[in-house]
């Protein structure tokens, strides 16, 4: 899947292309294109216009310096960007052009340049950042430019909207904002392509961010009659996903009118919360290992009690981290898997299985549970590399926890083990549009179209764990995207496939049970499952159906 439409072209743009858009292919358009038309005329309006173009520059540069910015002489302005941002840069471009996720490539790019601490968490917020804010960005730095941002090459694109994003979105000041990302442009797009960006970004510095955000959010809905398109445009989400998102909050029980705050929680950095997995550590453990771990502080999360929030530091400087013990999950993430064990159902409790396993953090909280329980989990993931994953989460877990971590396409499990299993997890491929905070490339990548590939993949899965569970047992549908068509919809479908193919099954109520694992936990009136949502409890938005077979 294009990441975001452009990769081709960004791919053809990034050496030659750069230069004929930004430097020869201008003299072309103000010079030679118009000696060739206009004769000896055409010369004489050509140096007229060469002068006049000189002249702007200038002026530009002493309006410049009087605001402060970029004073210095051209041999004492910096020829190079930092580590840092060209860590930000680089991550970005992998996003583009690989369909990579940003945190999966960043953490490895900064390790190996030796970027830490201070430097580390700036080209962190920097990168996220950015592509959090892309949409925003992208609305302000077309008022900015001077050509239409599909005629700018996607690395110069990449390098404006990390200048728009320390601007407009971090504490940076706006000399340093602009010079320092004028020479990341200058090492990776070239002298030509730092001028253009130079000039964008100094009009992009005139304006404070709220002053943007009247101005792109006036563009969107010029008469004010379309609050989507100010919503898409202020707060950096496509517009089919502000739409969705304001289904999905009705179809659930809330407000229409939460949808600004759930966008903007959407925009802020998620804080990092720690599992201490039942019977391999305490909170407490974990806690105390923070005071001789550099940097680290944790508190309790609030919603369950096997959360932390690391307020600072590195998860991996804590032994338990390394070991197993714990790991790095969302809170809405422990919840649904702690609701699962807990729900009640009729007869054995003694065989569970996670139909989709991969990465493995679910399958890590339930093989802990299982071990106290004298439970045994199957865990079965598709893709082999995400099976070997599954595999080094659960490296703690006792071995007569764990019946197997197997390879296979969870839609033949009920074909091949009818009836086989107590409490079956499904945490179905979807959107992810619940985690936009953590996967902020997401929201460029999915298109409605999606939405029909993976609720059919949805429904077939549900269906396969519908025939392993045993009558009696339950399954626990998840999903971290609130979209009602891969939650709601997909369950009704699923239940009455179902019962046209002679198993029953019934909708269980989930809330006594949720909020029995998380006692601060408002249940919705009406609502039967139960979904979590980052402007309300500071979680991904999860969701969770509890079903048993009958």
């Amino acid at each position: 899947m294009s990441a975001d439409g452009r990769q081709g072209g960004e791919r053809r743009g990034q050496g030659g292309g750069e230069r004929r858009g930004q430097g020869s292919g201008e003299r072309r358009g103000q010079g030679s294109g118009e000696r060739r038309g206009q004769g000896g005329a055409g010369r004489r309006d050509g140096q007229e216009q060469r002068r006049d173009t000189r002249g702007r520059q200038r002026g530009a540069a002493r309006s410049e310096g009087r605001a402060g910015r970029t004073t210095a002489a051209p041999s004492q302005r910096a020829r190079t960007g930092d580590q840092a941002r060209g860590a930000a840069f680089d991550a970005l471009r992998a996003v583009a052009e690989s369909d990579a996720y940003a945190n999966l490539v960043l953490p490895p790019l900064l390790r190996e340049r030796g970027v830490t601490g201070r430097d580390a968490g700036f080209a962190t917020e920097l990168a996220y950042g950015t592509l959090r804010l892309r949409g925003r960005y992208d609305a302000v730095l077309a008022h900015a430019s001077s050509r239409p941002l599909e005629q700018v090459d996607g690395p110069v694109l990449d390098v404006l909207r990390l200048g728009a994003h320390q601007l407009l979105g971090m504490r940076v000041p706006s000399h340093a904002a602009v010079s320092e990302t004028v020479a990341l442009a200058r090492e990776r797009v070239g002298a030509g392509a730092a001028q253009f960006v130079n000039a964008v970004l100094r009009r992009v510095s005139e304006r404070t961010p709220e002053e943007w955000l009247a101005v792109i959010g006036d563009a969107a809905d010029p008469d004010g009659s379309d609050a989507v398109a100010r919503l898409a445009a202020v707060e950096s989400h496509p517009a089919w996903v502000v739409r969705s998102l304001r289904e999905a909050l009705v179809g659930s029980g809330r407000p229409a009118d939460e949808l600004p705050a759930l966008l903007a929680a959407d925009n802020a950095p998620p804080r990092v919360t720690l599992v201490a997995r039942p019977g391999l550590v305490e909170p407490a453990e974990v806690a105390e290992q923070t005071e001789v771990a550099e940097q680290a502080e944790v508190a309790p999360a609030g919603l369950v009690p096997t959360a932390l929030v690391l307020r600072s530091g590195d998860p991996g400087a804590l032994t338990a981290v390394r070991e197993g013990r714990a790991g790095v999950q969302d809170e809405g993430s422990q919840l649904v898997t702690l609701a699962l064990v807990e729900a009640p159902l009729d007869g054995p409790d003694e065989r569970w299985l996670d139909l989709c396993a991969g990465p493995g953090g679910k399958a890590a909280l339930l093989g802990a549970l299982a071990a106290g329980r004298g439970a045994r989990l199957v865990a079965n993931e598709v893709q082999p590399h995400r099976a070997r994953l599954v595999s080094q989460s659960l490296r703690a877990v006792p071995a007569s926890a764990v019946e197997e971590v197997r390879t296979g396409d969870g839609r033949e499990v009920g074909r091949v083990e009818p009836g086989s299993y107590d409490r079956v997890l499904l945490d179905a491929p979807c959107t992810g549009l619940g985690a936009l905070r953590r996967r902020p490339e997401s929201r460029w990548r999915r298109t409605p179209a999606d939405l029909a590939t993976l609720s059919a993949l949805q429904r077939e899965l549900l269906a396969s764990a519908f025939a392993a569970v045993r009558p009696g047992g339950v399954v626990g549908y998840v999903t971290c995207s609130p979209h009602l068509a891969e939650t709601q919809l997909v369950v009704h479908d699923a239940v009455r496939a179902a019962q046209r193919a002679g198993t029953s099954v019934e909708v269980l109520d989930a809330t006594p049970v949720v909020a029995g694992v998380a006692p601060s936990w408002e249940p919705v009136a009406g609502r039967r499952d139960v979904q979590l949502w980052p402007h309300v409890h500071g979680t991904d938005a999860m969701h969770l159906t509890l079903l048993r077979r009958l």
